[in-house]
């Protein structure tokens, strides 16, 4: 077994990076004091990761859209167990996701935090899937597709996706479609368990106030030992453009609503971190609270309280700034966008804006230090970009305006820029 101590020198912090015999990195933050736990279970697999070979596979095979939220629904259901029953008897709350790079299960506790680590490693490792259950949960998934059509919000957010991205599997929703869904058999099913559930390409992070020696002893006796069959995920080649510049679509609302995409080139590892937080920096000085921009977009009735921004990436695979909102006018919301552009091209951003949102940011990171639940989620993140936690912040520390202004060529290209709409429905 060997072991890793990553230490931050800035934040006075450490954590532990613990390279399992088994195959699996297990990632442990102690906080003494604290009476919360926090652990994930997560595997580097999420709706995108539908193309893709192993040295067992040969060549690379394609499945159904959808597959990975499925097996993440799939996996609670054990034989003999409810899952859920087990972990109320600890006293933990559990839950699990599915995004578009990666599934996770997760368990919140004050107590009992190793009966529940046991729970989390014991079931995650036992798929049990047969015809009868996997023919239930279509069903049951195909709602959930339905459900999420009717979500204005959602469908605005897709129909940008759609829109930016004109081969990229991250346009599809993450449940899948019921057409996708539909070709999902136990086999499959079981194939993408054992490919992307291999302990090499998972990860354990676990935070909170827990005895290091306690947690490699239970791995030591949960983990099954697993062969490296050297994972490869292939993304299509996405051009420059976009394959809609303008969608919309109608809905029972009072107010249009939008979403303003702006996609860019995917990277990873350390450059995606810094990617990553120039773009964060660079929507908050060109459409925040702060901004000249969001006042005059305000004062001009074009924007309300629902107006925001955020950047949607995964390492190596996708990466895009997007702003959304309300307005009775979207198509002037995005054009206002494009000419704030070019005027900050031309002008610059405002340095005393810059350096306080940059010293709010790094006010956020340290209390992120003090949050369980924030930092268990942060290592694992950190973990599957090839990063640290950390890095974040020493990537802020060095970033100048002149880095936000230089990233606006590339983050905000307006041929790689597109708009969804959902329109209120006529009486």
């Amino acid at each position: 077994m060997n072991k890793e101590i990553i230490r931050n020198e800035r934040f006075g912090e450490q954590y532990s990076l613990i390279h399992h015999p088994s195959g699996l990195d297990i990632l442990v933050w102690k906080m003494e004091n604290y009476s919360t736990t926090e652990a994930l279970f997560a595997t580097r697999y999420g709706s995108v990761n539908t193309c893709f070979k192993t040295t067992k596979t040969g060549d690379y095979i394609e499945v159904p859209e959808g597959i990975a939220h499925y097996l993440e629904h799939k996996l609670f259901e054990n034989e003999d167990t409810d899952v859920f029953d087990l972990y109320a008897a600890t006293g933990a709350n559990a839950n699990a996701f599915t995004s578009f790079d990666e599934t996770a299960y997760t368990f919140s506790t004050t107590q009992n935090w190793d009966k529940a680590l046991e729970i989390l490693l014991d079931f995650v490792q036992k798929p049990y899937f047969t015809q009868e259950n996997v023919d239930k949960e279509q069903g049951i998934i195909a709602q959930e597709i339905r459900m999420g059509e009717d979500s204005p919000f959602r469908r605005s957010y897709f129909n940008l996706l759609k829109a930016l991205y004109k081969q990229h599997p991250v346009k599809i929703d993450i449940a899948g479609t019921v057409e996708s869904i539909a070709k999902i058999t136990p086999e499959l099913l079981y194939d993408c368990y054992y490919t992307f559930y291999n302990l090499h390409n998972m990860v354990l992070s676990i935070a909170g106030n827990v005895d290091e020696d306690k947690v490699i002893e239970i791995c030591d006796r949960a983990l099954k030992p697993a062969e490296d069959l050297k994972l490869e995920c292939r993304f299509p080649e996405e051009s420059h453009g976009v394959a809609q510049k303008r969608v919309t679509d109608k809905f029972p609302i009072g107010q249009p609503l939008f979403d303003i995409g702006f996609k860019a080139a995917p990277c990873d590892g350390i450059e995606y971190e810094r990617k990553v937080c120039v773009a964060r920096m660079v929507l908050q000085l060109l459409v925040g609270a702060s901004s000249p921009l969001h006042q005059q977009l305000f004062d001009d009735g074009l924007i309300n309280s629902q107006f925001g921004y955020s950047v949607f990436s995964g390492s190596g695979s996708f990466f895009a700034c997007v702003i959304s909102g309300e307005s009775k006018d979207p198509d002037e919301v995005y054009r206002r966008i494009l000419a704030e552009v070019e005027r900050v091209k031309r002008e610059g951003f405002d340095k005393d804006n810059f350096d306080i949102l940059k010293k709010s940011r790094y006010g956020s990171m340290v209390r992120t230090m003090g949050n369980v639940e924030g930092l268990a989620d942060a290592m694992t993140e950190s973990y599957f970009n090839g990063t640290t936690v950390f890095d974040e912040a020493e990537v802020l520390a060095e970033m100048t305006i002149e880095d936000c202004r230089a990233a606006l060529d590339e983050l905000f290209d307006e041929e790689n820029s597109a708009i969804s709409i959902i329109e209120p429905t006529k009486e």
